[in-house]
């Protein structure tokens, strides 16, 4: 089925960039790395596919009133199982801390948000339970790249305005965004620190708004491939120690450490534990970590920037319980779900139950990233 599924991809991807070039990408995708490795453990897959069978027929016992979330594969509320999601644009500046809400979201992105300012990034959060928030943020303008993630989820955009660079994906039909006019907080800061998405904001905005506030037909289905069972990375999938990560973002320092305790990664960034005020100072923290290798072109002198996200990139590792395995990403077109295969068997990735971390790290400094 995943090699079906990568040749399908290649077919699809004709025409769409790769990220080997950071000005130009490139029309043409080698898929043989995925293809031939998946033949070639064929016998080792065919017993877990008996296994995944006979743990199929096994019937689970769902909670009553509840479903498995198609973001995180945890139990909530059936009364959200058709609600889309958003994606608020959180300001990472130091200025900006401490962040509100942050542990309520699904899904967190960090990437690079300008060339400029040291290579300050900006978070992305898909939050699936929006009617919970009381105040997440605080939140800032977005990027191009940001509208072409937020669309792989069917996510509706909240953020502050943005450069003149986002009008064209903006006006995507796969698009839809909120843009400013969210709670002030007197929290004594400049005023670009004080906008919050607060209770009752989104409520108010998909009431008087074009958007519906459940899937619609740019909905692809659900994002991630979850497994049935704790997945384990080992070494006969070329798995690696992976305890922590240090992240090439220069401004922030951001860190992962596992946390045998939680069996989850704890977030830190500034040298300090990053931190919830609205959840009892809460760290964040993840289950799942995506880490990927993207070139990016800069858009003019003051350090606007594009991430390739359209394409293929060979270059990129899952981590989970401690360890981590190389896999190759792919996202075919502006709107669609990037997946990552499995870079010795060419399978679309299975992950552990809980929150991800997806961080999109600049090629230039790929080779800064650390893994220990």
């Amino acid at each position: 089925m995943a090699l079906i599924l990568a040749v399908t991809l290649a077919a699809a991807l004709c025409g769409c960039g790769s990220n080997k070039d950071t000005e130009e990408p490139a029309t043409e995708i080698d898929f043989s790395n995925i293809t031939n490795n998946a033949s070639d453990n064929t016998a080792e897959t065919e017993p877990q596919t008996e296994m995944a069978s006979t743990e199929a027929a096994t019937e689970e016992e769902v909670p009553e009133g509840m479903y498995r979330s198609e973001i995180t594969n945890e139990w909530i509320d059936e009364s959200l199982k058709d609600q889309r999601p958003v994606a608020i644009m959180v300001d990472n500046e130091t200025k900006a801390l401490p962040h509100y809400g942050l542990t309520e979201a699904d899904v967190v992105y960090e990437l690079m948000n300008s060339t400029a300012n040291g290579r300050i990034t900006r978070l992305m959060a898909i939050v699936k339970d929006w009617g919970k928030i009381e105040q997440f943020g605080s939140i800032r303008s977005t990027r191009p790249t940001n509208v072409m993630l937020a669309a792989e989820w069917n996510a509706v955009l909240v953020h502050d305005g943005g450069p003149f660079y986002i009008d064209q994906y903006i006006a995507k039909d796969y698009s839809a965004n909120f843009s400013g006019g969210f709670t002030r907080v007197n929290n004594g800061k400049a005023r670009e620190y004080t906008e919050y998405v607060c209770t009752g904001d989104l409520d108010s905005r998909f009431a008087n708004s074009k958007y519906s506030t459940e899937y619609n037909e740019n909905y692809a289905g659900q994002h991630f491939v979850f497994s049935d069972s704790e997945v384990e990375l080992t070494a006969d999938r070329g798995a690696i120690d992976c305890t922590r990560i240090e992240l090439p973002f220069p401004h922030n320092e951001s860190t992962l450490e596992y946390n045998e305790e939680t069996g989850t990664y704890d977030y830190s960034e500034y040298g300090k534990a990053h931190t919830d005020p609205l959840h009892d100072n809460a760290q964040l923290t993840f289950k799942n970590l995506l880490i990927q290798d993207c070139t990016f072109a800069q858009l003019d002198e003051n350090g606007y920037m594009i991430y390739n996200v359209v394409g293929q990139g060979e270059n990129a590792y899952y981590i989970t319980n401690g360890k981590a395995i190389e896999v190759v990403w792919i996202k075919p077109s502006e709107s669609e779900p990037t997946i990552f295969l499995d870079k010795q068997t060419g399978e679309q990735v299975e992950m552990n139950t809980g929150k991800t971390y997806i961080a999109i790290v600049p090629s230039d400094s790929w080779d800064d990233l650390v893994i220990q």
